[in-house]
């Protein structure tokens, strides 16, 4: 619902997945990643039908998160699950860092650079961002969107472009880590498919809601939500680091 509302909120799956429902943070990981192909899929169409995915782009893109992905969900696996926490807990106090500075930056990100645009349009780049959100995501169970989508914005790269290619960047990072993932035995595969199939469910509700209320609240709640959660996983982590040494 968060999703659909206000763009934000898939980073806290894996928190509540953990925190709520006591399951381990390595098969979290896995299998919110493993619906992210999914959800991918049908965001992916939809831009697509709307004309708002580049597709040059998108392909290097994608060619460099795969690499990106496989290594991260590899990386994941074979840590502490305290330091996997803490990895989780820096990007949900991204999401929120990224978020206040979504709200108090509305006019700049309008003012799209063609120049900027043009520069970070050649394979180099595009493969770097790529690689960097893959291993960032496949890291944080975060699925994509939320690394790449503030990186072009950051860039000056139309919004719509750049949500479009997140949805799509998500499809390539879910099979590979699914491959690193499922040699580690770590894919709840029902799990999974729950998650996609009431993640689905729950942007379409949350798209309604944000037609009816107003989004600054709902923007705002959602960054409270960010913050306390960050500053749960890092409280939590920092007590079992103590407790073990």
């Amino acid at each position: 619902m968060l999703i659909g509302s206000v763009g934000v909120g898939g980073i806290l799956m894996v928190p509540a997945l953990i925190y709520l429902a006591g399951i381990d943070i390595h098969i979290a990981i896995a299998s919110c990643l493993f619906s992210y192909a999914f959800n991918g899929l049908i965001g992916a169409f939809l831009y697509a039908r709307q004309g708002s995915i580049r597709w040059s782009s998108g392909l290097w893109l994608c060619a460099g998160a795969m690499p990106g992905a496989w290594l991260g969900a590899t990386l994941v696996n074979q840590l502490d699950g305290v330091w996997v926490a803490m990895i989780i807990a820096t990007f949900v106090l991204f999401a929120a860092i990224n978020s206040i500075r979504s709200e108090q930056n509305k006019d700049d990100q309008q003012q799209i650079n063609n120049e900027a645009v043009t520069r970070f349009n050649s394979p180099v780049p595009l493969l770097s961002i790529g690689l960097v959100t893959g291993a960032g995501s496949a890291l944080s169970g975060s699925g994509g969107p939320l690394i790449l989508v503030p990186a072009l914005v950051w860039l000056k790269w139309p919004v719509l472009t750049a949500v479009g290619l997140g949805q799509l960047i998500q499809i390539p990072i879910s099979l590979l880590a699914d491959v690193a993932n499922f040699q580690a035995r770590a894919v709840d595969i029902p799990l999974g498919m729950a998650i996609a199939a009431t993640v689905t469910v729950g942007v379409a509700i949350g798209a309604k809601i944000a037609h009816r209320q107003p989004a600054a609240l709902l923007r705002k709640l959602v960054i409270m939500a960010l913050l306390f959660a960050a500053g749960w996983m890092i409280l939590h982590s920092v007590m079992e680091l103590l407790v073990d040494t």
